[in-house]
Formats: structure tokens, C-alpha cells, sequence
């Protein structure tokens, strides 16, 4: 994830060899709502669900144990609806 002033954006590396990457370029105007699922206890791994206009299905991204995802929901919230 890169935050810039005008925008988030994804980088989805695919694939086992990591060579096929995607690239989602979102203006944070475009962004209707997010949310966060922490981790449990037995399911170590967070989410965070992005919805964009215009679209039924939010962008998901899963955060290992180790990466704050209360970081990123920080900065959104910071951004979002400016």
C-alpha cells in the first residue's frame, strides 16, 4: 500500500514467483466506506475491506500478525471524506 495526498495505492503481487503484479489506483473521493477485522485469537491474520463507488464488492486485504493494520486504518480515516 502507498498513500499519497490524492490517493491510495494497492499493489497486488500474484502468483508464486511474484512476477504478475496488479496496481489499483484509488482517489480517496472514490472511497464510500472501510473496515477493519483484528485478529483473534486463533486466526492470527487482520483484514481490511475498502468499498469504492460505483462497485458491490470491497477490495479486500489480509494483514499478517506482524504488520499494523491500525496504521493504515489511521491514515485512511485521516484522508477519507477529506
Amino acid at each position: 500500500m502507498v498513500f499519497t495526498d490524492k490517493r491510495l495505492i494497492l499493489v497486488d503481487k500474484q502468483g508464486v514467483t511474484g512476477k504478475k503484479v496488479e496496481y489499483h489506483s484509488i482517489p480517496y473521493k472514490s472511497i464510500t466506506h472501510f473496515s477493519v477485522e483484528s485478529a483473534g485469537h486463533f486466526d492470527l491474520d487482520a483484514e481490511l475491506k475498502i468499498w469504492i463507488s460505483g462497485t458491490n464488492e470491497p477490495i479486500s486485504k489480509e494483514f499478517k500478525k506482524d504488520k499494523n493494520i491500525y496504521d493504515v486504518q489511521r491514515t485512511l480515516a485521516k484522508y477519507v471524506n477529506k
